[in-house]
């Protein structure tokens, strides 16, 4: 198996769900399987492509086995869009590193940017990891509050997360996976103008649908597939 982000996603989701239902630990399934501890929890991550007979070994230790199909591109995507549809903000949310990130972030100036500050403000869209904008002008504390919470960074050349320096000056991409969650930072020299979203007593800092939609294209496309799902009713914050 390729390492590959989309798919590689789904095998660690469909693994971890079925070792939860059954009540395990990684722990539980390393020791079933003979494989690391540190291997399950990759492949649950999705962020290291494994070979089939691994994938097929763990699988079979839940009694369970993959099925291999084929579907139109993008069929994944619509499929989370139409089932967060049916759910609340925060319902939504729950799936999200969002609220672990506000916890742990302290003294970081920040606005929540891409597919997060669309989820933030409404719209069904798939948000994995939480991103962000952050500032050029902080890059030592962000280095030093990266380092704090044991993050990690993401190498495209392997597609997984790697120990190497985190300090975003550093020639890498501005992906960490830290305690606080998965974040996706684009760094910028003045943070975007903002607006402030809440839910319940929660204070969110969120770039407007409208500027996310004309700046960002990958949040377009998926305010576009959430209008064609909707029977080409105009997407939040995008003009009909």
């Amino acid at each position: 198996m390729e390492s590959s982000t989309r798919l590689g996603g789904e095998v660690g989701r469909l693994l971890r769900q079925e070792r939860e239902l059954r009540r395990l630990t990684q722990r539980d399934l390393a020791m079933a399987t003979g494989i690391a501890q540190t291997t399950v929890a990759r492949v649950e991550s999705g962020h290291r492509g494994a070979a089939l007979p691994l994938v097929e070994r763990l699988f079979a230790a839940l009694g369970r086995q993959l099925v291999v199909g084929v579907e139109d591109i993008g069929e994944d995507v619509d499929r989370q869009i139409a089932q967060l549809a049916t759910s609340g903000i925060d319902d939504r949310l729950l799936d999200t590193d969002v609220e672990r990130f506000r916890r742990h972030i302290d003294g970081i100036s920040y606005v929540f940017d891409g597919p997060t500050a669309a989820l933030l403000q409404g719209a069904p869209v798939p948000a994995p990891g939480v991103h962000v904008a952050l500032l050029w002008s902080e890059a030592d504390h962000i280095t030093e509050w990266l380092t704090g919470r044991y993050a990690s960074r993401w190498m495209d050349r392997w597609q997984e997360y790697r120990h190497i320096p985190v300090d975003p000056r550093e020639p890498y991409p501005h992906r960490w996976q830290t305690i606080a969650g998965e974040i996706h930072a684009r760094m910028c020299d003045e943070l975007p103008e903002s607006i402030d979203v809440r839910h319940g007593d929660r204070h969110y800092p969120v770039v407007p649908l409208a500027e996310l939609a004309i700046a960002d294209p990958g949040v377009a496309r998926l305010l576009d597939r959430h209008r064609a799902g909707r029977g080409g009713q105009p997407a939040p914050g995008r003009a009909g």
